[in-house]
C-alpha cells in the first residue's frame, strides 16, 4: 500500500504528498496534461520543444540547471505523446529551491528570441541524430504513419520534420505556453523525507498565487477504425531486415488493456516467453523478437518486433507465419496456469520494487491521478485477469484483419 494525501489549490493545481522517511531527499515532480497529441499538424514536436524550453530559465531563475545543482540536486524531464514530465531530487533541507525555480517556470519561463533559438537549434540536432542518423531512427515515423491516418499519434513526439521546428515562431511558442502549461493543467507531488503540513505549505507559498488559465481544448476527432490489414515497405542504413506487425488496442484503463499489457509479457518477457522460446532459440529465421504496447491514453497499439537473420523475401515471409502461429495459439488455447502466474507475479514484483523508490513514486502518483485512478489498485486489476479473459482480448485485439505491417530492409 502507497501512503499518499491528495489536495487541490483554488488555482486548479493537484497537490500530492508521499511521505518515505528512509531516505534524506525529496522528489518534487510536474505532470502537465500536454504533449504531442496537444500539437498542431503543421506544428509538430512542439510539446517536446517546450521540454527543453523550460530548462532554459525564467524570470528569476536565469540558469535552472545550476540553481538545482547549486542545491545538491539533480534535474530532468521528458515528453510522450500524451504528457510532459518534469522532475527535481534535491536534499529535503534544500526543497524550497525546487518548488521556487519550478513555481518560476510555470509562471513566467525564458519565451524570447534566444532561449527560443538555442533550443530550437539543440532539439533539429536531435532530431537529426536519433531519426535520421541512427539506424531504424525513423521506424516510430513509419509506423505511427501506417496505423493512424488522422489522429495526432500519427506522428512521434519527436516531430514530424525538423522543418516543423525551424518555421516556429515566438508568437505560437508563447501561446502553446499560455493554453497549456497551467497549473490547473498540472499534477504536482512531492516524495520523500518531508512532513505533510510542511509539503502543502511549501506548496502553498510557492503555487497559490500563480493564475489559472484558459487550456486550449483538444478538437480532433478518434482514429477510424482498421478495416483491413495494412503494410508497409521501407528500406534504409540499417544492419539486418526489421519486421513488426502492429494491432490497434483500448487506451489505458479502459477495458482490455491490463489483458494486453499481459499477452506482451506471455510473448516475450523473459527467456521463457513464447517468442523467445519457441521462435528465436528454436529456430534460424528470427534473432530476437519482443512484444509491447505503447500505454497511451487514447487507444494505442500492440506490437511484436523481429529482427530477421536473412533479408529475402522467403525469410521474411516465414517470420510472419511463425509469429502468426504464436498470435493464434494465444486466440485458439488458454495460456497455461504457470504462464499467468509469472506474469502476474512479474508485474507485481515490478511494482513493489518501483514503490520503494520514492522519485518513481513521484512519477507514478502523478500519472495515476492525471487519470484518475488509484495507484494501490493497480496490482489487484492485474491480478484479476484471468486465462478466459485473455483469450477472449487475444482473439478481439490479434485479429489478422486488423494488422498494421512494417518490414524495414536494408538498402
Amino acid at each position: 500500500m502507497i501512503r499518499f494525501s491528495e489536495r487541490t489549490l483554488p488555482n486548479g493545481l493537484r497537490v500530492i504528498w508521499h511521505p518515505e522517511p528512509n531516505t534524506q531527499m525529496v522528489a518534487v515532480n510536474i505532470l502537465y496534461n500536454v504533449g504531442a497529441r496537444d500539437e498542431h499538424p503543421d506544428r509538430t514536436g512542439m510539446a517536446h520543444l517546450f521540454e527543453h524550453i523550460m530548462f532554459g530559465g525564467s524570470e528569476n531563475v536565469p540558469d535552472y540547471d545550476a540553481a538545482i545543482e547549486n542545491a545538491g540536486g539533480v534535474n530532468n524531464a521528458w515528453t510522450s505523446n500524451d504528457f510532459t514530465n518534469f522532475y527535481d531530487i534535491v536534499p529535503a533541507v534544500n526543497i524550497e529551491t525546487a518548488l521556487w525555480a519550478e513555481s518560476d517556470r510555470m509562471l513566467r519561463p525564458a519565451l524570447g528570441d534566444k532561449a527560443i533559438n538555442t533550443q530550437r537549434d539543440v532539439v533539429i540536432e536531435e532530431f537529426k541524430q536519433t531519426c535520421l542518423n541512427r539506424p531504424y531512427g525513423d521506424m516510430a515515423h513509419h509506423l505511427r504513419s501506417l496505423i493512424y491516418t488522422s489522429h495526432p499519434y500519427r506522428y512521434p513526439t519527436i516531430g514530424l520534420t525538423p522543418e516543423h521546428i525551424e518555421a516556429v515562431s515566438v508568437d505560437e511558442v508563447r501561446n502553446f505556453f499560455e493554453t497549456h502549461y497551467a497549473p490547473n493543467n498540472a499534477v504536482l507531488v512531492i516524495s520523500g523525507n518531508i512532513g505533510e503540513p510542511e509539503a502543502y505549505d511549501l506548496v502553498d507559498k510557492y503555487f497559490r498565487d500563480i493564475p489559472a488559465r484558459e487550456i486550449s481544448p483538444r478538437t480532433y476527432n478518434p482514429e477510424p477504425p482498421v478495416l483491413a490489414p495494412r503494410r508497409k515497405e521501407v528500406s534504409g542504413s540499417v544492419p539486418c531486415t526489421s519486421l513488426t506487425i502492429a494491432f490497434p488496442m483500448p487506451a489505458a484503463l479502459a477495458p482490455g488493456y491490463t489483458e494486453c499489457d499481459i499477452i506482451t509479457d506471455v510473448l516475450a518477457s523473459g527467456k521463457s516467453a513464447r517468442l523467445t522460446r519457441q521462435v528465436v532459440m528454436a529456430g534460424d529465421v528470427i534473432t530476437e523478437a519482443d512484444a509491447s504496447i505503447t500505454g497511451s491514453e487514447e487507444p494505442g497499439f500492440l506490437m511484436v518486433n523481429a529482427r530477421l537473420r536473412e533479408n529475402s523475401d522467403a525469410a521474411i515471409s516465414r517470420a510472419e507465419r511463425l509469429i502468426r502461429e504464436q498470435l493464434d495459439r494465444l486466440i485458439d488455447t488458454e495460456v497455461t496456469p504457470s504462464e499467468m502466474k509469472r506474469c502476474q507475479a512479474r508485474f507485481a514484483s515490478l511494482f513493489t520494487f518501483g514503490s520503494m523508490s520514492y522519485s518513481e513514486s513521484a512519477t507514478e502518483l502523478a500519472l495515476h491521478a492525471m487519470r484518475g485512478e488509484d495507484i494501490n489498485t493497480k496490482v489487484d486489476r492485474y491480478m484479476s485477469v484471468t486465462a478466459e479473459s485473455l483469450r477472449e482480448v487475444a482473439g478481439r485485439i490479434l485479429d489478422p484483419s486488423k494488422s498494421c505491417t512494417l518490414v524495414y530492409r536494408p538498402a
